[in-house]
């Protein structure tokens, strides 16, 4: 069969495009240090694109662009509909985006989080997302309020002991 009528491109040829990444239809509630990283991770990325753009006739080069390029377009698009949160201005009463929240476990073991945007979470510094089963349970709450945290290797409950905003609402 000739080459004409098939759409695979040649072997030296690459997509123009890949697919963009999933977005979320969730607000982009984001800390102001986490719009901050962002907007690093998208200078970083379009340094990183222009580094490759030297040596873009090579193959596997021109597959990196386009996966530069499809992350720079997602995070061009969670930037652009950012919504900064700064916890230093939350109210205090009850735990809100922002909130570093003290809790118990079963065995009166103290565990902290953070909640946090999507784009910022971080399972090694305890900064979890708003949207995680976790701040979804903590979201609304105040101390001595109990919460149960579903986890894929088991549900426990926690007790809220206390939360603050930074410094200024430390409680």
């Amino acid at each position: 069969m000739s080459r004409a009528f098939v759409k695979e491109p040649d072997g030296d040829q690459v997509e123009d495009n890949l697919p963009d990444l999933p977005q979320s239809t969730e607000p982009n509630y984001i800390t102001p240090a986490g719009f901050k990283e962002l907007e690093q991770r998208f200078r970083e990325l379009k340094q990183r694109r222009n580094r490759l753009e030297e040596d873009k006739d090579e193959l596997s080069v021109k597959t990196e662009i386009r996966q530069v390029e499809r992350d720079l377009r997602r995070l061009k698009n969670r930037i652009e509909h950012a919504v900064i949160v700064d916890p230093a201005q939350q109210s205090n009463n009850l735990i809100r985006f922002g909130a570093t929240v003290i809790v118990l476990d079963e065995n009166g073991e103290r565990l902290d989080f953070t909640l946090v945007g999507e784009d910022e979470h971080c399972a090694a510094t305890r900064r979890i997302s708003w949207k995680s089963p976790l701040g979804k349970a903590l979201l609304g709450k105040q101390a001595g309020d109990m919460v149960w945290w579903e986890r894929p290797v088991g549900n426990v409950e926690l007790e809220i002991e206390s939360f603050h905003y930074g410094d200024r609402n430390k409680r």
